[in-house]
């Protein structure tokens, strides 16, 4: 891992993404880039009245400021990337200018209109994101990196992100386990769970292959509290699923479920596209 993609507001949930960065940037020797927007629409752009270069100038002096307290950033390499306007899928394209390996965004945990407003906002980005991106909301003073967990339900189209998680999560030299959370509601016999397990590992690459042994098949009555829970019981640092890209969250997080996952998580989580 060598490049880390921030886009920063300057609020508290930026700085809470920024120092789970810095915290995985230490472990791999990474660069950090903070991406900021000026938010100037469209429809001002051609008036002679908007400076672009003093907006930039400005907003490149706050990111000074915004870092210049910031001891968890001591002697690690930053770049600053400031942008006219924010555009979803423009965090992804600069993602791929800079080489990221990972993007990490600050978000609320928040109920409500305020979570669906919210909500909204991160998820274009997730939706956007070629890369794994990293949502991270409360603070996160004293973090530690021990284990993730990824959770779908291993039909053969989380193939690909089953694939995008193992090479990500070995990149920081973590434990990756496996989980498959069996509801009431989606209900699998132990025959139907070793059947789609066993098809899902016989279709990955083989540098990927694992028996289906090794996935926990976690019984519980919903599937978000049932990956929290799983979390909790093997002290996770991270929570990896599997997105559509555009289509957002995997058919797997089926309604809210996947979006009450990364609004509510205590935990960062990752998504992977599939």
């Amino acid at each position: 891992m060598k490049n880390i993609l921030v886009p920063i507001d300057f609020s508290d949930y930026a700085n809470n993404a920024l120092y789970i960065a810095a915290n995985i940037a230490k472990l791999k020797n990474a660069k950090i880039h903070l991406l900021h927007t000026l938010g100037i629409g469209n429809s001002l752009l051609p008036k002679e009245d908007i400076n672009i270069a003093l907006y930039s100038k400005q907003a490149e002096n706050k990111l000074n400021e915004f870092i210049s307290d910031k001891p968890f950033l001591k002697d690690l390499e930053l770049s600053y990337i400031i942008k006219k306007q924010l555009v979803y899928k423009e965090i992804n394209a600069t993602a791929k200018e800079v080489n990221a390996d990972l993007i990490v965004m600050g978000s609320h945990g928040s109920d409500g209109i305020e979570e669906i407003l919210i909500g909204s906002n991160t998820q274009k980005a997730v939706r956007y994101a070629d890369v794994p991106l990293m949502v991270v909301k409360g603070k996160m003073e004293g973090f530690e990196i021990h284990n993730a967990v990824f959770a779908c339900d291993f039909e053969l189209e989380n193939v690909k992100s089953y694939e995008n998680a193992v090479n990500f999560f070995k990149l920081l030299d973590i434990k990756l386990n496996l989980v498959y959370i069996n509801t009431p509601e989606s209900f699998k016999s132990t025959p139907e769970l070793n059947k789609t397990l066993n098809e899902f590992f016989r279709n990955v690459d083989a540098d990927y292959k694992m028996s289906s042994e090794v996935v926990k098949i976690f019984n519980d009555y919903d599937i978000e509290n049932g990956i929290m829970t799983y979390c909790k019981d093997i002290d996770a640092s991270f929570i990896g699923i599997p997105t559509h890209g555009r289509k957002g969250l995997s058919h797997f997080f089926s309604g809210s479920i996947g979006e009450n996952l990364v609004n509510h998580s205590a935990l960062p989580v990752v998504t992977f596209k599939i």
